[in-house]
């Protein structure tokens, strides 16, 4: 799965890796948990791109209410095309998520968790696929919010966890935000990441409390993966 991840960049790598007519305006991030704000790239008229913020947390159009959206924080790439909740963003509403890096908690031998810290090997940013809606309340107001699409480890990513972000090259970003990029195609971009374009290091438990938001999270302890 994906429950946390880090977001360094003021904007200004976003708007090179991602080609935005306008540099966002970021604060440097650390720790982002699933309710809070999430930045995304989207695809707009004329093919042109643009970053908007999300709840994280998916609240399908037809809900309700917003009580579902903190279950879902990650959809299954290899099933979201025929859920419920999930199938119509799959089809219209495809999004990216700029990531420094992600989280994620190795069992270890004592039943510790040991939180890993995985970022790119090369470029300052992953892109993770993501789906996007837009819930309307009956008071007239509108909530879009996302959820970032996972896949089955790569063989590095195993040994940490049994799920990992689906990342998406730039190459493939326009047949990915394109609402009319047959799904075919779609599908076949929903694959593990490739081992050699990421690197893993372990970090402190001070990562383990959302509310902890320095750059110590980021920082690598001794060993390194």
């Amino acid at each position: 799965m994906c429950g946390r991840f880090a977001l360094e960049d003021d904007g200004s790598a976003i708007q090179i890796q991602f080609n935005l007519s306008e540099t966002p305006q970021l604060a440097p991030r650390y720790n982002i948990a699933p309710t809070q704000p999430v930045a995304a790239v989207i695809m707009v008229e004329n093919g042109l791109r643009k970053l908007d913020h999300f709840h994280w947390g998916l609240i399908p159009f037809w809900a309700k209410d917003t009580k579902m959206a903190s279950r879902m924080i990650n959809a299954r790439s290899e099933t979201a095309h025929e859920k419920p909740a999930f199938r119509a963003a799959f089809k219209r509403r495809r999004c990216l998520i700029p990531m420094s890096g992600f989280y994620e908690w190795q069992k270890l031998s004592s039943g510790k968790k040991q939180p890993v810290y995985i970022h790119p090997v090369e470029g300052p940013l992953f892109a993770a696929a993501g789906l996007w809606e837009s819930w309307s309340s009956d008071e007239g107001g509108e909530i879009p919010s996302l959820t970032i699409l996972t896949s089955e480890p790569n063989e590095r990513m195993a040994p940490i966890h049994n799920r990992m972000p689906v990342f998406v090259d730039g190459d493939d970003y326009d047949a990915w935000l394109d609402q009319k990029t047959p799904l075919p195609i779609v599908h076949e971009l929903l694959k593990p990441y490739r081992n050699e374009n990421i690197a893993m290091y372990e970090v402190s438990t001070v990562v383990n409390n959302a509310r902890n938001e320095t750059a110590e999270c980021i920082a690598p302890l001794a060993r390194l993966l």
